[in-house]
């Protein structure tokens, strides 16, 4: 109820996070205090790294953070939201409330940089940028694309347009639709499928697709899709397109078409823009016309859909998890030095 996205029990295709080297426990219960306390009693470790992103997890946060600072122990936030997609005061209030615990701060973008010391005052020093790396393991080998198309209901002549995530008031789903209705007109062997979870009420968006006209052009999956499944979507695609209104960070989904090596079209807004090497391929938010010009072009031309392919490669460098964790270890060992020759102090 609290979290429309699910979780790992509702998923059993997520890759295993077994390995030799890594030790983990699943004790925590959301519904538990008590095993937030003892977590955060008797974890032995030097340093605290946290994921914040989510409201709902704000009592656990603060309950194990709260005691790792009584402990004398580092807390590092790798911030994947530093402001809620919807703009809400109560995510900031306790996002401030949360941060005064913290002892480092790791972002996605240099402008979450700049709203993190803008927003919640923290000193720049205080905050690193380290990218979101891409989301290899959604990778499958020797994938036959025509059985997807056809299991998916999918003619092997359309051109696939993927607009892929939940669905949410700024993913631009709307701008979208609109977008594809233009290109209809000169591309109308295109089609656009819109595959993911509904945060929100799809009827505002079937009544426009019908008023557009282009019911029998749009393939909706609007329902979870498990991590053993989200291949098939991207494997299909000629091009992803990411139309969102408003965004502050990278994207999971953008990170993913890179990992395919997908062409895409971003909107300027956040980190996206950082996921096409061809500044060419990004276009204003809520602009349909724009949005619409772009992937005419892209669809007609099949050689420049390649060379756009083939620019993701050096994207998905910049995305390197050897360079992500080289990063993050140099953070770590600053932190226990820091703590080991002064106190510790917290922002």
């Amino acid at each position: 109820m609290l979290y429309p996205g699910g979780g790992l029990k509702d998923d059993p295709t997520f890759p295993d996070t077994a390995h030799k080297r890594i030790n983990i426990k699943r004790r925590l219960r959301w519904y538990n205090p008590l095993t937030w306390i003892l977590d955060a009693v008797v974890t032995h470790a030097d340093i605290l790294h946290a994921q914040w992103w989510s409201l709902p997890l704000l009592p656990v946060y603060l309950c194990i953070c709260g005691i790792f600072k009584l402990r004398g122990k580092p807390i590092i936030f790798t911030v994947h939201n530093v402001l809620s997609h919807e703009r809400s005061s109560i995510y900031e209030t306790a996002s401030r409330l949360l941060f005064k615990l913290g002892n480092h701060f790791i972002v996605h973008t240099e402008k979450n940089r700049q709203q993190m010391m803008n927003a919640y005052g923290i000193d720049s020093e205080h905050i690193s940028v380290i990218p979101h790396g891409s989301l290899d393991f959604h990778v499958h080998n020797g994938v036959n694309r025509s059985a997807i198309r056809e299991k998916l209901g999918i003619e092997s002549t359309r051109k696939v347009i993927l607009l892929f995530g939940a669905v949410r008031a700024y993913k631009g789903v709307d701008t979208a639709i609109e977008a594809f209705s233009k290109v209809l007109q000169e591309v109308p062997d295109s089609i656009l499928l819109i595959a993911g979870k509904l945060w929100q009420k799809w009827d505002p968006y079937q009544r426009q697709i019908d008023e557009l006209g282009i019911t029998d052009s749009v393939k909706t999956y609007l329902d979870y899709i498990p991590s053993g499944d989200v291949y098939k979507y991207f494997e299909i695609a000629d091009l992803v397109i990411l139309p969102y209104h408003q965004f502050d960070s990278q994207s999971g989904v953008g990170t993913t078409a890179v990992s395919f090596r997908k062409p895409m079209i971003v909107t300027d807004v956040g980190g996206l823009p950082d996921l096409v090497e061809d500044r060419r391929y990004v276009v204003p938010p809520k602009d349909p016309e724009a949005l619409a010009q772009k992937i005419k072009k892209c669809l007609k031309n099949p050689i420049q859909l390649t060379d756009m392919a083939c620019s993701s490669d050096i994207v998905a460098k910049r995305l390197s998890w050897s360079a992500i964790a080289l990063k993050t270890c140099r953070i770590y060992e600053q932190l226990v030095w820091v703590r080991k020759h002064s106190p510790l102090k917290s922002i």
